[in-house]
């Protein structure tokens, strides 16, 4: 008997070549488009590109067509307003930088769709993401690094668990892109050159900060850049505004770069300092998900990525505590962010990854 798969398509070359790999396998596939607009206003706004948006439908349903396969639109309004946007304007409030394709991952792209998937009969679930799932000599599920280490996705799955990923097909993990573009080509797909996506599908404009303040109805009053002694070096825009390490955009004339060290939402204050003072050799992080592991027992050493582009630095990680892991780098990184995910890998193995709650000093 097939085993039954439920794809995620979001009309993009990559979720539609997964669609036509796992057919190909011999696999009874079923194309879902999961739609997370909030609003026909929103709707509309993202009819041009995103995974949100009318053409994503449209395109996902002509790829299912083509492919001859069962296509459904399935409705997560209300998980990604509760999972995605709310958690992503709550960080930013309080000074922090979140990751909401983590988010959407986690509870949306796999929590959510797998119970629809499992009511639906299906076996697995499965996307198009650059990375692939592997079962470890221990038993345990894992992320193994994309055949495509230029494309690689694992950063952005850290969190999935156990049960998702022992559910979970990953079939252009196998291939680069250019591989994956060209098999859309050669089985007529009229995505096979569709850009890919790249910013938050919901913020249109790339304009955090406006976004936040229209969906929140509040105003981010302006405060003071200061630096680190606590000297005023001017005023803010507010603090919605600012990550650490930020450069660009900070309108002011100090006689050499400034950079983001700090966001105090309490003081309203936003730290100044150099390029050097962002460096620093040790973080920790709360609410850890171990994948090739089941517990973090003794100090370990891996590679960290603090985050999605960065490429990894060498570490020494242990628990401080039962729900934090402490980092020590071998060389001081450059940007740890309060919000954005640490995840760290041994090879091409994900061992796991926490959520950067700050530098240690």
């Amino acid at each position: 008997m097939k085993k039954r798969v439920a794809v995620g398509m979001s009309g993009g070359v990559d979720s539609s070549v997964a669609a036509y790999l796992l057919r190909e396998q011999g696999y009874e596939v079923i194309g879902v488009t999961m739609q997370i607009w909030q609003d026909e206003d929103e709707f509309t706004m993202a009819q041009n590109g995103g995974c949100c948006g009318l053409s994503a439908v449209e395109d996902a349903r002509r790829v299912a067509d083509c492919l001859g396969i069962p296509y459904y639109v399935m409705n997560f309004k209300r998980e990604f307003k509760e999972c995605v946007i709310d958690y992503f304007m709550d960080e930013y409030i309080h000074a922090r930088t979140p990751n909401p394709c983590i988010a959407c991952n986690r509870y949306v792209k796999w929590e959510s769709l797998l119970r629809r998937a499992m009511e639906l009969g299906c076996d697995y679930i499965a996307t198009g993401h650059y990375a692939r799932v592997c079962q470890l000599e221990n038993g345990r599920f894992a992320l193994q690094k994309s055949a495509a280490v230029n494309k690689d996705q694992t950063y952005a799955l850290y969190s999935l668990t156990q049960q998702q990923l022992s559910r979970t097909l990953m079939p252009v993990g196998e291939y680069d892109k250019e591989k994956v573009r060209k098999i859309a080509e050669q089985i007529n797909l009229n995505v096979a050159d569709k850009p890919d996506s790249q910013e938050i599908c919901f913020v249109q404009d790339n304009d955090y900060a406006a976004y936040i303040e229209r969906e929140t109805g509040k105003t981010f009053p302006g405060g003071n850049f200061v630096d680190k002694e606590g000297n005023v070096l001017g005023t803010h825009r507010g603090i919605i505004h600012y990550t650490v390490g930020q450069r660009k955009g900070l309108g002011l004339s100090l006689g050499a770069p400034a950079f983001v060290l700090e966001l105090r939402p309490d003081t309203n204050e936003v730290v100044i300092g150099t390029n050097e003072d962002t460096f620093h050799d040790c973080l920790i992080a709360s609410a850890p998900n171990w994948m090739s592991i089941p517990v973090l027992e003794e100090e370990k050493k891996v590679i960290a990525k603090i985050r999605y582009s960065h490429k990894g630095a060498a570490c020494r990680i242990r628990m401080a505590g039962t729900n934090r892991v402490e980092c020590h780098f071998d060389e001081p990184v450059r940007a740890i962010t309060p919000g954005q995910a640490v995840v760290f890998y041994d090879g091409d193995i994900v061992v796991g990854g926490a959520v950067i709650e700050g530098t240690i000093y």
